[in-house]
């Protein structure tokens, strides 16, 4: 399944890494629609508009791509749905590859031309460990992932690198999923502007990451995957879903469990953690800095006494001092006036 993906990119950047060849040349697909309905954020949910790329074949207006990009809202909604778009039956985030052509809410816009890509980051999944945790991983395409070795979650660096670990994913390439999408223009669209919704289609997990979850995007590994999906006037819907079907050349890491709470929106969301690590508590910590400042506290006073004690104990040794100096003074004057009796002359009779 997919139920969180992260898409940080500016909307021109997310254009320029959507480029691919068109008539021998490099081009960049453009915006459809308002970009400003796409907001980029480390945690998306469904609900949230994401940036999806489909043919602008779907549009009667001439664009000079053959591909465009929309900001989508992430959860179908079927263009016979009546009432509220915010209150579908089902939940239809996710679309199952063995049941799609099956289940109308799905079959009839696939049958309508209704394929798209779901672009982002990376997308997030839960395992769950043997005390019943849920730890999340963030997934993503790696650096090289036309590297011979695709192994998931397997890098292939130097010694040296590996001694410098990396915080962050690499963004180079845009992960791509196969989705399929409607138009919505409901009685209740208060805008009038027609809804375009997706759902996000899974597949049964590869063998290289079957131990997280049993299931997973469908991802389009390379350009002329994406081609043969988005191209509906071409290629037949039967033709297309060759396409659809589990991927090996990903990689993954483990992240905060910040992610579990969809308001959370950071950096530290995709950022790479050790899950071994042993985790302290809010309240631990502040345990902790009330200690350190504790014993700052009595190192302080500590020092302070013992100044006090010094500085008693020269004045001590100063009152010592000058004590056996009156001693002296007095035992001077003390001779002398023995000296002066002694030499008193005796009174004769």
């Amino acid at each position: 399944m997919c139920g969180r993906t992260a898409c940080t990119l500016a909307p021109k950047e997310i254009c320029r890494k959507c480029q691919y060849t068109q008539n021998g040349k490099k081009v960049q697909p453009n915006w459809w629609q308002d970009e400003g309905k796409y907001r980029p954020s480390f945690n998306m949910s469904p609900g949230q508009n994401t940036p999806v790329l489909v043919s602008a074949k779907h549009f009667e207006e001439p664009s000079e791509c053959e591909r465009v990009i929309l900001p989508m809202r992430w959860g179908l909604v079927p263009r016979w749905h009546k009432g509220d778009p915010n209150k579908v039956e089902y939940k239809m985030n996710n679309c199952r590859s063995d049941s799609m052509l099956q289940k109308a809410s799905f079959k009839v816009p696939l049958q309508r031309g209704g394929r798209c890509v779901v672009l982002a980051d990376g997308y997030y999944e839960w395992n769950t460990t043997e005390d019943g945790k849920k730890q999340p991983y963030f997934i993503y395409f790696p650096k090289d992932a036309t590297s011979d070795t695709k192994e998931l979650g397997v890098s292939v660096k130097s010694e040296k690198e590996e001694e410098k670990k990396t915080d962050e994913y690499d963004r180079s390439r845009l992960l791509t999923m196969a989705g399929v999408f409607d138009t919505w223009k409901g009685s209740d669209n208060k805008d009038g502007e027609p809804l375009y919704t997706y759902s996000v289609i899974t597949v049964e997990a590869s063998s290289s990451l079957s131990w997280l979850h049993h299931r997973m995007p469908a991802i389009l590994e390379t350009d002329e995957d994406v081609k043969q999906w988005l191209d509906f006037g071409e290629v037949p819907l039967k033709e297309a879903v060759s396409v659809i079907h589990p991927a090996s050349c990903l990689q993954y890491h483990p992240v905060s469990t910040l992610v579990n709470n969809s308001r959370n929106n950071s950096p530290e969301c995709v950022k790479a953690i050790d899950p071994n690590k042993k985790k302290t508590s809010a309240s631990a910590n502040m345990m902790q800095a009330w200690l350190g400042k504790g014993k700052l506290q009595d190192s302080s006073s500590a020092v302070s006494s013992s100044k006090r004690k010094s500085s008693a104990n020269v004045n001590l040794a100063k009152g010592i001092s000058a004590a056996s100096s009156n001693n002296t003074v007095d035992k001077s004057v003390n001779d002398k006036d023995d000296e002066q009796v002694s030499k008193k002359p005796k009174i004769e009779n």
